[in-house]
This record gives C-alpha cells, sequence and structure tokens, in this order.
C-alpha cells in the first residue's frame, strides 16, 4: 500500500428536510469540483428555528480528499 497524502476543506451543507440531506447535499456539491473524496467528518450541527418550527438544517463537515501523486497528474 502506498501512503497518501490528504487535504481536508471545511463546508457548511443546508437543508430544510435534515441533517442527512445537508451531509449529502454538501458532499454531492464537492464531488463535482474535487476528486479522490475518501471521507467526512462532521463538525458541528446547528439550525434555524421559525415560528417555534425547524427551518434549515446547517452542517459544518470536513470533506478529506487524496492529493493526487506527480504520476497521477500526466495520466489521460
Amino acid at each position: 500500500m502506498t501512503d497518501h497524502t490528504y487535504k481536508v476543506v471545511e463546508l457548511v451543507g443546508t437543508s430544510n428536510e435534515g441533517v442527512q440531506q445537508a451531509i449529502e447535499g454538501a458532499i454531492d456539491r464537492a464531488g463535482q469540483t474535487l476528486k479522490n473524496l475518501d471521507w467526512f467528518e462532521v463538525k458541528e450541527i446547528r439550525g434555524n428555528i421559525q415560528d417555534g418550527k425547524i427551518a434549515w438544517y446547517q452542517v459544518k463537515l470536513g470533506i478529506g480528499f487524496r492529493v493526487l501523486d506527480a504520476a497521477d497528474l500526466h495520466r489521460d
């Protein structure tokens, strides 16, 4: 097994449906511009209350992705 180096970005996913949807939305969005997503860590869960009910969920995530090796940069 080769050693890997990872970069972690921090994102906040939001959803009016639930925590899982906020997480999945953030990961889906990150996957549109980042390669080699490997893991995530939930750092905070927050929400917004309107008229006594939950209106929005906010989830702060650390998303880890593998930094490419030099050989990966030259592949087509």
